[in-house]
């Protein structure tokens, strides 16, 4: 059967080329058509603690943030980490797996950091857990830009 149909193209080129012409220019207009933007709408699971306690970053930092660490860290779904601590401000940035919910997300942290309140400081003002909206935000510069 291969044989016959290359047998066939060699002898009778013309459908062949025009037949790969017919996909090329449909190729094309695929491309043209299809909805590209430069910033999608993705949904990634991100979560800050910010948690601010007048006191050195040292003790903010064993105090505080250590345990706020430990707290996320056992909430399922979590990919990564990051914690960063400047006077008084303690923020600590956990980011999710993609395919876990960003409402679980939001959630499940609210409820681990209610957990271990009785062991932060009664002298830190309530920790602020929000979502971080990734949305809105401008995208990154190494991102690949398809003119319309």
């Amino acid at each position: 059967m291969a044989l016959d149909i290359s047998a066939w193209s060699i002898r009778k080129p013309i459908p062949p080329l025009v037949f790969f012409v017919v996909l090329i220019v449909l190729g094309a207009v695929s491309l043209n058509t299809l909805p590209i933007t430069q910033m999608p709408n993705i949904d990634i699971p991100i979560v800050t603690i910010t948690v601010t306690q007048k006191s050195a970053p040292s003790e903010l930092e064993t105090q505080v943030t250590k345990n706020v660490e430990n707290a996320v860290a056992v909430v399922v779904g979590v990919k990564h980490i990051t914690s960063s601590i400047s006077d008084g401000v303690s923020v600590t940035t956990v980011e999710f797996q993609l395919e876990t919910p960003a409402d679980r997300a939001v959630n499940d942290v609210r409820n681990a950091i209610a957990n271990i309140r009785s062991e932060l400081p009664q002298s830190i003002e309530e920790p602020s857990i929000q979502r971080v909206d990734v949305e809105g935000m401008p995208s990154s510069p190494m991102r690949r830009r398809f003119p319309r």
